[in-house]
């Protein structure tokens, strides 16, 4: 039987390959997320560059949040995100949640990326 990191690195794989399927050209929106923080990039994989990222371990984050761990903290470094997005001039993304379920702090930094201005 497969362990649970197996299992996940299968996930994330079948996921990338599913958004590369269907991606046409969009960059893709990428979450990691820790124990401790969480962290998103928007990631132009035909030309192989970060257009933008932010993380829970920002200078300006840090100081307003408890704690990196938590949906507040997610929230916050979506909204961050998309602000950096569209100042790059990035509108539509694709989403890629990297194996992990969508829901908690994956689907709260999603949202707030979605109500900062971005669309997928």
């Amino acid at each position: 039987m497969a362990s649970a990191e197996e299992r996940f690195e299968r996930r994330k794989r079948r996921l990338r390959t599913d958004i590369r399927r269907k991606s046409s050209g969009r960059p893709r929106l990428s979450v990691h997320r820790s124990d401790r923080h969480i962290y998103a990039q928007v990631i132009d994989d035909v030309a192989g560059r970060t257009l933008a990222a932010a993380s829970s371990l920002d200078k300006d984050l840090r100081a307003k949040l408890k704690t990196g761990a938590d949906v507040e903290a997610a929230k916050e470094v979506g909204r961050l995100l998309a602000s950096r997005a569209v100042a790059a001039g990035v509108k539509a993304v694709v989403f890629d949640r990297g194996g992990y379920m969508f829901h908690g702090r994956v689907k709260a930094l999603a949202d707030a990326a979605r109500e900062g201005g971005l669309s997928f």
